[in-house]
């Protein structure tokens, strides 16, 4: 296999946007196997592969019988004969891979003798050990199929050598729960509510009503010199340490004015002094 070639490893949960990776990253030049025997793996690395790929992506997961219990013996093989791949482990909310699967009425894999919601509960018990490993988690819960694709096309033209700290800051409300994947969580719910004021209620973080209301403050001004200066300091220090994704999660109460108004501006920040950021709202849509 040509040295230059990226390799990921997609699993992780049933439902959760496997295949949808998958089908985003041939989109980028990647020559895809979905539902690869994780012990056939080392032979067909050793194929003839084309130049033309940008890289290889390798979807395993539950659908095979005896993929917990030899992936770890094959990755380690494969290290330690020099290959390098990342693994990539997708997963969402229970209530999201319940609806997903009412759906598309599929059969989840360890459904076949017990009920959906079992299987689910099942799986993610058994694919715990691996989460643990991967270089990335990425919780699709609150992802459009547009975002993850774009999510994966970042990953794709990643460049193997030198790979960018990816930063995304994600807003949310902390009464639909915290986020699963955050490196870092910040409460702001000490800044003063435009939800009390009627005619700011129904505008969201990112109108500049809202923004002059949240930002134009010393309390907030305050928060933000000091939040950036922090995060001016830890980030070369990630990237120092090799980390290649960092979530920055800011909290408000429902994740609509506070939350939003309040990361836009530290995305701005990050964006002129870090390079690569993006920034998802994840419950900027639901109902306050």
């Amino acid at each position: 296999m040509p040295e230059e070639l990226k390799m990921i490893i997609i699993t992780g949960l049933s439902g959760s946007g496997k295949s949808t990776a998958m089908a985003a990253f041939e989109d980028a030049g990647f020559y895809c196997v979905d539902n690869m025997p994780v012990s056939l793996l080392p032979d067909f690395l050793n194929l003839p592969i084309k130049k033309e790929y940008t890289g290889l992506a390798f979807v395993m997961d539950l659908r095979e019988k005896y993929f917990l219990d030899r992936y770890e013996r094959v990755f380690e093989s494969l290290g330690k004969t020099g290959y390098r791949f990342e693994i990539i482990f997708f997963e969402a909310d229970e209530n999201v891979l319940l609806r997903r699967y009412s759906q598309t009425r599929r059969f989840h894999p360890l459904a076949r003798t017990r009920g959906v919601l079992e299987g689910i509960r099942l799986e993610r018990q058994k694919m715990m050990p691996l989460r643990r490993i991967a270089g990335q988690v990425i919780d699709t819960s609150n992802y459009t199929i547009h975002e993850l694709k774009s999510r994966i096309f970042d990953i794709a033209r990643e460049k193997e050598k030198r790979i960018p700290l990816r930063i995304t800051i994600l807003t949310f409300g902390f009464k639909y729960g915290l986020p699963n994947d955050a490196d870092l969580v910040m409460d702001v719910r000490f800044v003063a509510n435009p939800y009390f004021v009627p005619e700011l209620k129904p505008l969201d973080g990112r109108a500049p009503e809202i923004q002059n209301y949240v930002i134009n403050r010393d309390i907030t001004h305050r928060f933000i010199e000091k939040y950036t200066d922090l995060l001016d300091f830890l980030i070369p220090l990630y990237e120092k340490e090799g980390k290649a994704y960092l979530t920055i999660a800011i909290g408000c109460t429902g994740g609509r004015h506070r939350s939003v108004a309040i990361a836009c501006s530290i995305y701005e920040h990050i964006k002129g002094r870090h390079g690569w950021v993006h920034i998802v709202h994840r419950d900027i849509g639901k109902d306050n």
